[in-house]
């Protein structure tokens, strides 16, 4: 009987202090719940945004390296050492023939669909040099023939 005892009064003791509450599911991910979904969103949003925007920057990035691995070949070095040189070549002899003494009073050259127009005023003692571009915009120097003094 002494056991008995024993055991009634621990589950007493133990009936007065036992809890027990609803149990209860939800969703931790707004996706399902509901809450905070416009946030979340949001932030998905965002992440794709930026991966988008990291992506488009790291194809332009490659382009420009690539554009400047082309230009700095050998072959691209000489080819544009020798457009100079012609270039160069080419206004010497534009200058030469607009400061020659007996040469022609006008002159007129096509480059790269620029007009260079040029016309010396002897009495005035002075160039004149006309650039016009294809879009029609130009633009002119004078230059005296002498007085230079070099």
């Amino acid at each position: 009987m002494n056991k008995l005892y024993t055991i009634v009064i621990a589950i007493a003791a133990f009936a007065g202090t036992a809890v027990a509450d609803t149990m209860t599911f939800e969703f931790k991910n707004p996706s399902f719940s509901g809450q905070g979904y416009s946030n979340h969103v949001l932030a998905i949003e965002q992440l794709q945004a930026n991966r988008k925007q990291a992506l488009k920057e790291e194809k332009e990035a490659e382009e420009r390296e690539a554009a400047r691995e082309a230009a700095n070949t050998t072959l691209a070095k000489f080819l544009n050492n020798v457009e100079s040189r012609i270039y160069a070549n080419i206004s010497k002899n534009l200058v030469d023939g607009m400061f020659e003494e007996n040469g022609a009073l006008n002159g007129t050259a096509n480059i790269e669909g620029a007009t260079i127009y040029w016309v010396k005023d002897t009495t005035a003692g002075t160039i004149t040099v006309q650039i016009t571009e294809a879009d029609g915009t130009f633009t002119e120097l004078v230059v005296p023939l002498t007085g230079f003094g070099f």
